[in-house]
């Protein structure tokens, strides 16, 4: 454990991302102020963030809503920086898009704002998404990299089931991006592709079950080909941007393109216990448009991943062994 480096916020510390990157965060020498949501008729298990090596010296837990932007304020006084990975996630389509968007627009410019006020912030990693910039609506795009944003008009023109997590992580990004050139906040983003590997909370991880569809004997593949990125690798990148001497703008975080063909050799091959559907219906399957998804500019500014296809399935998929999902 090294020495104390300062104190950072990590905003929806129960989630799959924030509670990992809190777990390195203090590994790195940080403490570590995190928010979780109040729910009184069902207490967030926090056992696993409290037992985390470091955590009774340095890690505090407060409660925040994004309902209630000005909830996040006391989290927040007296850090360094803010990760802000909380987001309203509905891949289920069973909340209204535009009430998503209000509440995540509203809430990160309500914790931009507490950033701004404390005086002590230096600078915002903002967990975004490749669904912000991964459905322009050209299909003659090629490679698609940081200059490129979705088409809001296309997304609610084709309104698909999970399109409404796509366009609520396009207009905060922006939104958040403008708000800190207009108020001199140092703010990056990082927009990383499915996150895959193991997890220390204790619920099934969302883009775990998505990306072990097959594992999980799930029908719904409508997300293949896709792109990913080993959590670690994330949590690695969060924690370079944010010490990075000057970072600006977006940042494109995925190392891994994974075709349905690939996950079934995969699966085939090392875990013949699942019943994975047969190669020749597979072949049947049309599946997402294919795109090249470029994350250049953060290898061009020093960073490097760590690890690849076969770790960070082998990873999940024994980590949802030892949890009992699979």
């Amino acid at each position: 454990m090294e020495e104390n480096k300062g104190k950072v916020c990590v905003t929806g510390g129960t989630g799959y991302i924030a509670s990992w990157l809190i777990m390195r965060l203090l590994e790195n020498g940080y403490a570590v102020n995190t928010t979780v949501r109040s729910n009184p008729e069902n207490k967030k298990d926090v056992n696993f963030l409290t037992s985390l090596p470091g955590a009774t010296q340095n890690l505090q837990i407060f409660k925040a809503d994004l309902g209630n932007p000005e909830s996040f304020d006391s989290a927040i006084q007296g850090c360094i920086g803010v990760f802000h990975v909380a987001a309203t996630i509905d891949l289920e389509g069973k909340e209204i898009e535009e009430i998503v968007t209000k509440t995540s627009i509203n809430a990160t410019l309500g914790i931009l704002r507490a950033c701004q006020n404390s005086k002590t912030v230096k600078r915002v990693v903002y967990t975004s998404s490749v669904s912000a910039v991964a459905s322009s609506g050209n299909k003659d795009d090629q490679v698609v990299d940081e200059s490129f944003w979705s088409n809001i008009d296309f997304l609610r023109a084709r309104n698909r089931l999970r399109d409404s997590y796509a366009i609520s992580k396009t207009l905060t990004e922006k939104a958040a991006l403008e708000f800190a050139e207009q108020n001199g906040i140092d703010v990056v983003t990082i927009l990383p592709s499915l996150v895959v590997g193991p997890f220390i909370c204790p619920k099934l991880a969302g883009s775990v079950h998505v990306a072990l569809a097959m594992a999980f004997g799930n029908k719904d593949l409508n997300w293949y080909p896709l792109h990913a990125v080993h959590v670690e690798d994330l949590a690695r990148a969060c924690l370079f941007l944010f010490e990075h001497s000057n970072p600006k703008g977006r940042y494109i975080c995925s190392s891994e393109f994974v075709t349905i063909e690939r996950m079934y050799e995969f699966l085939s091959n090392n875990y013949p216990e699942f019943e994975v559907p047969t190669i020749d219906s597979l072949r049947e399957f049309k599946g997402r448009e294919k795109y090249d998804l470029s994350s250049k500019k953060l290898l061009d500014s020093g960073f490097r991943f760590k690890y690849g296809f076969d770790e960070m399935f082998d990873e999940a998929i024994q980590c949802c062994k030892e949890k009992g999902y699979l």
